[in-house]
């Protein structure tokens, strides 16, 4: 089992920047990739970034490209959602994802991830 922990969420303005952290504990071995995504009221869960642990390859939605920057630490247990230039439409629950199956290419389907955080509010005002 894997345990992903958010934390970096708050209330900014438009413009502003926040940096979103993702802890995971347990069998972390059998992460392959990792991803953010959003889920604002009334509205299904989006896919916003993803990163693979073995080469740091990544994959952004077009609504975030630019402006979000998706990494990780250096052990196979932290990854970051760096995003600036914030817009009030970013105002969602943003939850972290793990994936331990190994595939082709990153996903950005919610279904294709098997392990998820509680998630984290980031709320931009105008």
């Amino acid at each position: 089992q894997v345990q992903l922990v958010e934390s970096g969420g708050g209330l900014v303005q438009a413009g502003d920047s926040l940096r979103l952290s993702c802890a995971a504990s347990g069998r972390t071995v059998n992460i392959y990739d990792m991803g953010w995504f959003r889920q604002a009221p009334g509205k299904e869960r989006e896919f916003v970034a993803a990163i693979r642990w073995s080469d740091s390859s990544t994959l952004y939605a077009d609504s975030v490209k630019g402006r979000f920057t998706i990494s990780r630490g250096n052990a196979k247990n932290t990854v970051y959602l760096q995003m600036n230039s914030l817009k009030p439409e970013d105002t969602a629950v943003y939850y972290c994802a793990a994936e331990n199956v190994p595939r082709p290419r990153l996903r950005s389907s919610p279904y294709e991830y098997d392990y998820w955080g509680q998630g984290t509010q980031v709320t931009v005002s105008s």
